[in-house]
């Protein structure tokens, strides 16, 4: 294993990430047995009896000039529908505290508390005791708060529900040829009895039943629900086709190579339902803010009680007390990291990244290093032609007649002389007597002369010596870890092509992009020490391993730990292990590799730079959840000293329905702010 070692010193290195799998809503009063239609059937009636307490509030009448229309009983109205609404909707809030009671109080004590307060000393003031109702801050905070646990859950759900609805658009049976043979007789079976290696066949206009390789024919597919593309992906032999996707135009023979739960699309529903299992760190900060909220509203409302008892009559000290119980319970906590998590969730989708654990949008922070493995990565995974060295012809001559030799060659370099001639727009000469020579090359005549094309080793067998400028050409090649392949006229070499693995342009991109992040970039490969040292140089990576083993990945990545926190992106194929150790685990290519049981992230297409869109959109999320933390409690810090009456010597009193409005308005913030995210460019 070679190293080229630029390491700066960096932060300390945070302890590796553990998945979280413990259920979701246990922090919220453990009301697991909930969904999110019994959330929003709640929401919906309580807010529609909220509409009458609104209009019959004494405050509303005040702030908008009306009177409300008075007839026998209608001062009962906001008594009996504020009872409803307390146990209707307040129900499950009240049922999670008293589970909470037995563990740890948070956000369900917290909100049954305030409600529970303000519904008695309502009560009370209706039954005969001096004072102002809370009727309508009870009713808007049951309503706010069913609202925020209902988009939770929706948002945890949506992905997976999607998906299962697709699933059942997947064929139930598929047409397979019989014996595995390309012209073997079609039969129509069900899709479980499909099994890997079989044949099948898929019609225009068809869904794929099952993953595979295309051996016949070509079409455009229909990967949407995939990619996100809306436009069809063109698709020929060898190319892979999943599951779920469409085809749009002609018939196709696949080989099939994933069944069952280990299709792509079922294997997403899989990594959607772990992601449901993985609980947002900053969910459980938000738990921990209702938690010290609770203890300081008992403490402050109990301590501004007692004093105020001391001072004024019993009506003002109760006033008081209830006051700041109400005013420290607010609307916006409930809403703080759920709307962040649903806008990030639609920006990510937007952008082709999956999100498996939720907790790794907040790990993004304290990511000092990405370390990339090179080959399907950074690299396209197949040789493209990088030089031309020629001597007594031109270069688009040499090509032109590389090119017409390669046609009828399988190999994957003579593949990339073929390819780079047509990108090109080279016309090709006709050659006739074409032979292949094991191990060595391919010849054949072209305008009746004899060209051979093939390693530097056959060149030497058949005594054909380099001149000096194409020697001079393969020297470099060989500095470059490129491959060298010798076209010969005759008994002369007339030029020299060299090859290597192609440098993604959009790998180019990611990089730059993270060192404008002050992100360090690594690179790992198994290739030579001249290939790695090409392509780090290409791409300026300063840092990087060359021939390194899987299993030396690991070792690898705890070493790059020590200077911080450490995100790996891999193709997944060999990677598993690394990407878990990593702080952040990116699984790059998710069309055919995405059962990463380990990865963090998975990102939809294969694009490097869709790693640096993943990077930004959790230092994102992570920045829109702290400012919603702050703008959720933040408030508190005036607004409960004011409620409890420290400003009273001055004539300042915060009244109920002024703390009411200052709740209203951190709500408003807190969503605002979290919808500004999907407004968000990450390119």
């Amino acid at each position: 294993m070679t190293k080229t070692n630029h390491t700066p010193n960096r932060t300390e290195s945070s302890q590796q990430h553990q998945h979280d799998h413990s259920s979701h809503h246990q922090g919220h009063g453990g009301h697991g047995g909930h969904n999110p239609a019994m959330f929003k059937r709640r929401f919906f009636i309580s807010l529609i009896l909220t509409l009458p307490i609104l209009y019959f509030s004494s405050q509303f009448q005040q702030w908008f000039g009306y009177s409300a229309i008075e007839f026998p009983g209608s001062n009962w109205i906001n008594p009996v529908l504020g009872i409803i609404i307390y146990f209707y909707g307040g129900w499950v809030f009240l049922k999670g505290a008293w589970q909470e009671f037995h563990s740890k109080i948070g956000m369900m004590t917290l909100i049954a508390l305030a409600i529970t307060v303000a519904f008695i000393y309502s009560l009370a003031v209706s039954l005969g005791l001096p004072g102002k109702p809370f009727y309508w801050e009870l009713a808007t905070l049951i309503d706010v708060m069913l609202l925020g646990h209902w988009i939770e859950m929706r948002s945890v759900q949506g992905a997976s529900q999607a998906l299962e609805e697709l699933t059942e658009l997947v064929p139930t049976q598929a047409h397979r040829l019989q014996g595995r043979q390309k012209n073997g007789k079609v039969e129509d079976v069900s899709v479980d009895q499909i099994a890997t290696d079989d044949l099948i066949l898929i019609r225009p206009g068809e869904q794929i039943p099952n993953d595979g390789e295309i051996m016949e024919g070509h079409t455009n597919v229909d990967e949407s629900f995939l990619t996100g593309e809306s436009r069809p992906i063109s698709k020929q032999e060898g190319d892979e086709v999943v599951a779920g996707s469409v085809n749009k135009e002609g018939a196709i023979k696949v080989k099939v190579t994933r069944t069952g739960e280990d299709t792509t699309i079922n294997q997403m529903k899989r990594l959607v339902e772990e992601a449901q299992g993985s609980r947002s760190g900053y969910q459980v900060l938000a738990d921990k803010a209702a938690f010290w909220l609770t203890i300081i509203a008992i403490a402050a409302g109990t301590t501004t009680f007692v004093i105020w008892l001391s001072l004024r009559d019993l009506l003002f000290a109760v006033n008081r007390g209830v006051t700041v119980l109400v005013i420290t319970c607010p609307h916006a906590l409930g809403l703080a990291i759920p709307l962040v998590i649903v806008s990030a969730t639609a920006l990510a989708a937007k952008n082709g990244i999956l999100v498996r654990n939720r907790d790794s949008l907040e790990r993004a922070k304290d990511i000092k290093t990405v370390a990339f493995d090179k080959t399907g990565t950074l690299t396209e995974g197949q040789f493209g032609v990088q030089n031309i060295y020629t001597e007594d012809i031109s270069e688009t001559d040499a090509l032109a007649i590389a090119a017409a030799l390669e046609t009828s060659s399988e190999h994957s370099l003579a593949k990339a002389v073929v390819e780079t001639a047509e990108s090109r727009d080279i016309d090709l000469p006709e050659m006739t007597d074409f032979n292949a020579v094991a191990g060595r090359g391919v010849e054949g005549e072209i305008h009746g002369k004899l060209y051979r094309i093939g390693r530097p080793e056959w060149a030497e067998e058949l005594d054909i010596d380099l001149p000096p400028s194409l020697q001079n050409g393969m020297d470099k090649a060989d500095e470059r870890g490129e491959s060298g392949i010798v076209l010969m006229a005759e008994n002369k070499a007339i030029a020299i092509i060299t090859l290597a693995d192609q440098v993604r342009e959009r790998a180019r991109k990611a990089v730059n992009q993270l060192k404008e992040m002050e992100i360090q970039v690594v690179m790992l490969t198994g290739d030579a020490e001249a290939v790695a040292k090409s392509v780090a140089e290409e791409l300026g990576i300063e840092c990087y391993y060359a021939r390194v083993l899987p299993e030396d990945k690991v070792t690898i990545v705890k070493k790059l730990k020590a200077d911080g926190s450490v995100a790996f992106v891999g193709d997944g194929i060999n990677d598993a292990a690394a990407l878990l150790e990593a702080n952040m685990g990116i699984a790059i290519g998710a069309g055919t590799n995405i059962a990463i049981e380990s990865a963090d992230l998975v990102l939809v297409e294969d694009d490097p730079l869709d790693a640096v869109k993943a990077l930004k959109l959790a230092q994102k999320t992570y920045g829109k959840m702290i400012q919603n933390l702050f703008w959720a409690t933040g408030y508190n810090v005036i607004a409960i000293p004011l409620a409890a009456g420290v400003a009273y010597a001055w004539g300042i009193l915060l009244s109920p329905a002024v703390g009411a409005l200052l709740m209203s308005l951190s709500t408003v913030i807190v969503a605002i702010n979290a919808v500004m995210l999907r407004l968000t460019k990450l390119a």
